[in-house]
């Protein structure tokens, strides 16, 4: 009860639930740009012999894993902006870094499931950086489409 009565001082404002449109229209174009850079460096990469994926939906159309560039990095993107509007400076910077630090710890444990395989001149700090690159250019890209937040 004495609960209640503290938060009703606060003067919150109500939650506002967003529309479907209004969700499309703020992350939509930073989660079009992610699987398209996704799906370009993989064709890249995978050109050039540097990883590949194994396993993979529709082997004999597509060199790249569709499942992970068109469902999961999508997810993992929407997720990854969502905790960035919720945190300081310093919370950006580190869910940058936690983010960036976890990816090549997925890829390892995707080649011992024989999901992604690298060259033998491929290094996991490749992916340290890359990630830490591509997290940082979408959400520079979802601030400026949304300068209005």
């Amino acid at each position: 009860m004495n609960t209640v009565k503290r938060l009703k001082g606060l003067n919150l404002p109500p939650l506002q639930k967003k529309s479907l449109t209004s969700l499309i229209k703020e992350y939509g174009p930073a989660l079009m740009l992610a699987v398209l850079l996704g799906t370009s460096l993989d064709l890249y990469f995978v050109g050039k012999n540097m990883y590949m994926f194994p396993i993979r939906p529709f082997p004999e159309l597509l060199s790249f894993n569709i499942a992970f560039t068109f469902l999961g990095l999508p997810v993992l993107v929407l997720v990854y902006l969502t905790m960035m509007n919720k945190v300081t400076k310093w919370g950006k910077v580190g869910i940058l870094l936690f983010l960036s630090l976890l990816m090549p710890i997925f890829e390892r444990f995707s080649e011992l499931f024989g999901l992604f395989a690298h060259s033998s001149e491929w290094k996991h700090i490749y992916s340290f950086f890359g990630y830490l690159v591509f997290f940082s250019f979408i959400f520079l890209f979802y601030r400026l489409t949304n300068k209005e937040h």
